[in-house]
């Protein structure tokens, strides 16, 4: 079956850096799409970065210049670097594949 386990999520000050990481299985990982949603509380997921079989990429606005989602298909493992966080980026980190399957989530809090 399909699985998808997160790490990488932590507490960092603002202006500080992350990187999360989405191993997956039980699926042919270098033909499929891959994302990264987030959810803070009291608010809807919202699709962070993914990343196309082709490695095309797309980016919420909010993350533009500060945000770098790339993929391993070696390693069947997709990463979200996040640079320059804000405590606006606080929030539940999700991965996605193919549109329809999602990891548990890792805590990403950004506070001095």
């Amino acid at each position: 079956q399909v699985q998808l386990v997160e790490s990488g999520g932590g507490l960092v000050q603002p202006g500080g850096s992350l990187r999360l990481s989405c191993a997956a299985s039980g699926f042919t990982f270098r033909i499929s799409a891959m994302g990264w949603y987030r959810q803070a509380p009291g608010k809807q997921r919202e699709l962070v970065a993914e990343i196309s079989r082709y490695a095309r990429t797309n980016y919420a606005d909010s993350v533009k210049g500060r945000f770098t989602i790339s993929r391993d298909n070696a390693k069947n493992t997709v990463y979200l670097q996040m640079n320059s966080l804000k405590p606006e980026d606080t929030a539940v980190y999700y991965c996605n594949a193919k549109g329809s399957y999602w990891g548990q989530g890792t805590q990403v809090t950004v506070s001095s």
